[in-house]
């Protein structure tokens, strides 16, 4: 084999092989597989293409393991796959495929190794490895994808051109494997994304926040961020970003560039955690900045409320780009709205109830906030950021001598409003919520001891202001 396969990828490779000549069908490795292995990548698929019926020889495939695997396929595309211990192969029919100018949907005919090499999207995925018994483990590279893998080019087998104008999602494809691997899209590629931009419109939402995911989830997230930034792309796929760019300047006082300020923090965050959720959060935490952003004279420019617009934006850009409208949304507003308070802390004379509050308000969240604001914290200048991160630590400090002294993280007042309920024989209403609210204020703010016995005398003494009586 020209590529270094595991035993276990050999085992499958043979079999898939041997299932081919059985039906005298030539059969390929191609794409993701081939470029990963050369790369010394992990896989866990692998595409298989074959000159003939890609179902049928899936089934033929199948047809040699034992408990017999489920065979999906799509007669429509002509496609199927097969999950075996974990590793998912999927076969098609080789093929060409053009689009109409306006159609996200390729009219697809069957065609030759050659031709279904031609229509791939980058030299590097354009590779094949022989599954035939005259050739077997033959490396076929046409487009010379072996040396622009130790290049670490990205660059289209066709005319850049074309190949966006046939599948325009391939533009977000470079700037995600240029982001993912380190590599330079080739200046001839990059002009051809530039040019075709507008093609993106007719990609559909989902496909196109799968490629800002993976992005996203990069090692270094701000290449691909900054790639789709200056080729246009930002500007039609997720305009908010592109609002923060730039800094204005009145009697010369500026601001600093939010955009680049957000890409740097994402990086910062990266570097301590895969958590696309939290990334997410890094990614928006000034998105309120824009709406937020005004003059005032003799001070200079101010975003007050940013964090608070912010999160009201967090829903709409979560609709927009189909990502989950649930816990995870809650998540990501929940740590912009916050993410301001653990850096108001740094002042000196930070009272322990103010401390108790945070906890209170960011419970779970709170190790994750304090990552957030800590990656927040960017500058030229490095005395300043070494500062700025001394005090933080103290922050860090204090929250974890108040956690351990009160205990106040995930914490719930000892007096529920069903007591207040019972005790006074109330129905749920504003009379409830204003005593049960009275009794965590007091406990928060350090007026009392967080046990039920100091509860139950306040809660005791505000009904009293309501005229209230306990029920026999």
């Amino acid at each position: 084999m020209d590529i270094q396969c595991t035993e276990r990828e050999l085992f499958l490779i043979k079999k898939i092989a041997h299932a081919a000549a059985e039906i005298e069908v030539p059969a390929y490795l191609v794409g993701g597989f081939v470029r990963d292995k050369l790369l010394g990548r992990p896989s866990k698929d692998a595409d298989i293409v074959c000159v003939g019926d890609g179902i049928a020889l899936a089934h033929k495939v199948a047809d040699r393991f034992h408990p017999r695997p489920i065979v999906a396929f799509y007669k429509n595309f002509g496609t199927a796959s097969i999950r075996l211990d974990g590793f998912e192969v999927e076969f098609v029919g080789a093929r060409k495929e053009s689009y109409r100018y306006h159609s996200r949907n390729p009219e697809v005919l069957p065609g030759t190794l050659e031709e279904d090499q031609l229509r791939r999207d980058f030299t590097i995925n354009a590779m094949a490895v022989s599954l035939n018994e005259n050739d077997l483990g033959k490396l076929i590279d046409p487009f010379d994808g072996v040396q622009d893998l130790a290049g670490k080019v990205i660059r289209t087998p066709l005319d850049p051109s074309q190949t966006f104008s046939d599948d325009p999602l391939r533009m977000l494809r470079a700037i995600r494997f240029a982001s993912q691997l380190g590599f330079v899209i080739e200046q001839r590629t990059w002009d051809g994304i530039c040019l075709q931009v507008d093609r993106i419109k007719i990609i559909s939402q989902e496909r196109i926040t799968e490629e800002f995911n993976k992005i996203l989830s990069s090692r270094q997230p701000s290449v691909g961020l900054d790639l789709l930034y200056r080729s246009g792309l930002m500007h039609i796929i997720f305009p908010q970003m592109v609002d923060l760019a730039g800094a204005e300047y009145i009697d010369g006082m500026g601001h600093k560039d939010n955009f680049y300020h957000t890409l740097q923090v994402v990086d910062n965050i990266s570097r301590h955690t895969d958590d696309l959720w939290l990334r997410w959060a890094a990614l928006l935490h000034d998105i309120g900045k824009p709406p937020t952003k005004k003059f005032e004279a003799g001070h200079g420019w101010t975003f007050h409320g940013h964090e608070v617009v912010g999160g009201r934006m967090v829903p709409r850009i979560f609709a927009k780009m189909k990502l989950p409208q649930n816990e995870k949304m809650r998540y990501v507003r929940k740590l912009v709205e916050l993410h301001l308070r653990p850096i108001s802390l740094t002042k000196d004379n930070i009272t322990d109830s103010a401390i108790r509050r945070l906890l209170y308000d960011a419970g779970e969240e709170i190790d994750d906030l304090m990552l957030l604001c800590s990656a927040d914290i960017t500058s030229k200048n490095r005395v300043k950021v070494k500062r700025f991160l001394e005090n933080f630590n103290l922050v860090r400090e204090r929250l974890h001598e108040v956690e351990e002294k009160d205990k106040i993280r995930n914490w719930q007042p000892p007096i529920t409003g069903e007591i207040i309920m019972t005790t006074f024989g109330l129905p749920p209403g504003r009379i409830v919520g204003e005593i049960k609210n009275a009794i965590r204020e007091a406990i928060l703010d350090g007026d009392i001891q967080n046990n039920y016995d100091a509860a139950y005398e306040l809660m005791m003494k505000k009904a009293t202001e309501f005229n209230l009586q306990p029920v026999l």
